[in-house]
Order: C-alpha cells, then sequence, then structure tokens
C-alpha cells in the first residue's frame, strides 16, 4: 500500500496502525536546500510489514526510507538522514533533482 495523502490523514492512519497495535515509524521532512521533491513538514506513516502511506520524496527515496524506519524500528532509535544530488546514496535511491532534503526517521512510542 502506498499513496500520497495530507499530513493529517498520514497521522490519522499511523494513529489507526498504533491503535490496531502495530509497530509504526513516522518519518518527516525536516530540511530542503535547492530543487527538493517535497517540503519541509511532508510525512511517511510506515509500519511494520513495510505497508506505508504519505510521501517524503515524490517516490525517489522511499525505499530507502522504509528500510530505515524499519531498522528504526527494531533498534528504537531515531535517525536523520540526508540525500542529495551529490552524493552516491541519492543516485542509488533515485534523488536527481538538484536538490538536498534531510529526514528523520523515528519510531512511534505508544
Amino acid at each position: 500500500m502506498s499513496e500520497t495523502l495530507n499530513h493529517d490523514r498520514v497521522l490519522e492512519e499511523a494513529a489507526r496502525w498504533v491503535g490496531e497495535g502495530r509497530k509504526v515509524a513516522l518519518a518527516t521532512v525536516i530540511e530542503t536546500w535547492g530543487s527538493a521533491p517535497r517540503p519541509v513538514g511532508s510525512q511517511l506513516a510506515i509500519r511494520d510489514d513495510a505497508t506505508f502511506v504519505g510521501s517524503v520524496s515524490g517516490g525517489c527515496i522511499e525505499g530507502d526510507v522504509v528500510t530505515r524506519a524499519l531498522d528504526a524500528l527494531e533498534t528504537g532509535k531515531p535517525e536523520v538522514v540526508e540525500y542529495g544530488v551529490s552524493d552516491a546514496m541519492a543516485w542509488e535511491v533515485g534523488l536527481a533533482c538538484g536538490g538536498r532534503i534531510r529526514v528523520m526517521v523515528e519510531p512511534v512510542t505508544g
């Protein structure tokens, strides 16, 4: 399941999953420079089975963010990840828009 939802709907879906007893992580764009695919505040909610809703990049880095979110659910530790066109990782995950973004990935604790 992957769909772009507005901010409130992403949080509502995350809350619903938590209410169902699922482990959930949130990824939030916390900073952008240059041509960034999504604005600061954009969010992605990721469930423990890799189901996700929302968007932090319009699709170009979501796969990597989901993997990092699943890791965060295992470790319980948040992480800030930076993606940019000058980084090898950015090309690997498809962020070739010319900008940079920083994303906070954190497990939701109830």
